[in-house]
């Protein structure tokens, strides 16, 4: 079961469970909070960091698409296994020198919106 923390608009204790959306919005928000708060071209220790942990992160969530149990449509999934391919493969050129982290944090935006249920 997922981790049971306080909602502040039902009262303090008052309790929740969390759904799986709920944690992949926390870490993609975490991951990209990372990314945002360090430099955008990938020279400093917390800007390598922050793409490594993005880099980890899009593994992940690549290998739960590919699993025989994940029962998003196939369209989505589709799509969200070329996003993954994109972030991990710009992440390494980030790492390299050659480009920024801001197209990282333009899809990890894109994704938290859709998490959200935002029109994009």
């Amino acid at each position: 079961m997922n981790a049971v923390t306080p909602l502040p608009q039902t009262g303090y204790g008052a309790n929740a469970v969390r759904t799986a959306r709920d944690a992949e919005y926390d870490v993609i928000s975490r991951v990209t909070r990372l990314l945002r708060q360090s430099d955008r071209d990938g020279r400093s220790a917390e800007a390598i960091m922050a793409v490594h942990k993005n880099n980890e992160l899009w593994t992940l969530l690549a290998t739960d698409l590919a699993a025989p149990g994940n029962r998003l449509s196939d369209e989505l999934k589709a799509g969200l296994l070329s996003l993954a391919a994109f972030s991990i493969r710009h992440g390494h050129r980030v790492l390299a020198g050659e480009v920024s982290t801001d197209a990282l944090i333009e899809v990890n935006m894109s994704i938290l919106k859709g998490l959200r249920g935002e029109v994009q």
